[in-house]
């Protein structure tokens, strides 16, 4: 089952679609216009619409010929703060604003699927096409779980996809396990004693007590944490002082952990605070942490992995289907899914040449030539999990 014929027809129509979201980016729980655009389509598509659940997010209800089980297809649709560099035309209209990670390719992906299975309902069961608002950071996928997501729309399987640049084209990579890390953050707010910057024996300087953290806590990762096991300790910001003449009274520190197993996950974060207060308190300073969890890491089910690594192989060619890549030490908040139902989160490759670039880069954007791809995958996906029984 390669790319569907019928899809294949409506590609311009999706790269319409998406292109029109690129220059319409909202921010999470922003995406006011964005599930208006949505919910537009699945209505136009004779779908049953369902919206705010998690404030701006929309379901989509689609039931086959027959009847069957129940499945979810998840795709997010929120953008990100960042100033988009691009020139071409359909570049974001809102300054501060970007799709830099692909979600208005996810979206349209969704939507070319819903759009030929809502023709064919070549399927016995239901389909719910979850449109998921604000995963960068601000965990639209848990706060769908927490207000009833698979209780309203029940589901035996659910899935998600991501597009990947580091991948070409034609391809995808399926994980068995652990496909993304858990992602956490952390701030340190070192307090000492400011003063005048040439009299520093009359102050306890945080900055240099700041310094000294950041380059402790690396240890953290080099030399606590089994070598074999996987870990990040990045510190991102680094804010204190006015003006160069004067020591501040204290420095804030913020960063992310990032881990796959539960153990490993406990100790970074105690070791940051052990480390940041046992430094802090060697120089007559103080050091408090602040450490919040996040998001937890995305682990793919077997049973699920192989039935979307069977289906992949169909649309694409088992030798352009890699199982088990080296997993990302990035986050993705379809994990708060995961851990409720069995399911599959897949990188779909999209990767152009040596211009083309990774996710979350103001010049990012997303390949056109592989939504039919994707929304074949997804149509091909539901017509396998929710075949109907031969009579």
């Amino acid at each position: 089952m390669p790319i569907l014929n019928r899809i294949a027809a409506f590609h311009d129509d999706m790269t319409a679609w998406r292109r029109d979201l690129h220059a319409h980016p909202e921010i999470g729980f922003e995406e006011v216009r964005t599930s208006a655009f949505v919910a537009g389509k699945l209505a136009e598509f004779g779908i049953e619409v369902h919206r705010g659940l998690a404030r701006t997010g929309v379901v989509g209800v689609l039931r086959g010929k027959r009847e069957g089980g129940a499945i979810g297809l998840r795709a997010d649709m929120d953008a990100l703060p960042m100033q988009e560099e691009n020139e071409f035309a359909h570049a974001s209209r809102h300054p501060g604003k970007m799709h830099g990670c692909g979600h208005d390719g996810h979206t349209t992906m969704l939507l070319g699927a819903a759009r030929y299975l809502a023709e064919t309902r070549n399927f016995a069961g239901t389909v719910h096409f979850i449109f998921q608002p604000a995963e960068e950071g601000l965990g639209g996928g848990r706060l769908m779980v927490e207000e009833g997501l698979f209780e309203s729309f029940p589901c035996q399987q659910v899935f998600g996809m991501h597009n990947w640049p580091d991948m070409p084209v034609g391809t995808f990579g399926v994980h068995s396990s652990a496909v993304m890390a858990a992602a956490d953050r952390f701030e340190i707010v070192v307090a000492g004693k400011g003063g005048h910057a040439a009299m520093p024996h009359h102050t306890i300087d945080p900055v240099v007590v700041a310094a000294q953290i950041v380059t402790a806590l690396q240890s953290l990762v080099s030399r606590t944490t089994d070598p074999v096991d996987t870990a990040v300790v990045s510190i991102t910001t680094i804010h204190g002082g006015t003006t160069f003449n004067v020591i501040p009274r204290e420095v804030v520190l913020t960063g992310t952990a990032r881990a796959f197993r539960p153990a490993t996950r406990d100790h970074l974060e105690a070791g940051i605070a052990r480390i940041a207060q046992a430094i802090a308190a060697a120089h007559g300073a103080q050091a408090a942490v602040d450490y919040r969890r996040c998001y937890p890491p995305t682990i793919n089910h077997a049973d699920e992995a192989n039935l979307a690594a069977r289906v992949a192989a169909e649309v694409v060619g088992a030798g352009n289907v890699s199982l088990d890549p080296q997993p990302s030490m990035g986050a993705e908040d379809f994990a708060f899914m995961l851990e409720r139902k069995p399911g599959c989160y897949v990188w779909l490759g999209q990767g152009s040449g040596p211009n083309s670039c990774m996710v979350h880069n103001p010049r990012y954007d997303f390949n056109d030539e592989v939504l039919p791809i994707g929304a074949s995958y997804w149509a091909a996906l539901v017509e396998t999990a929710l075949a109907p029984a031969s009579r």
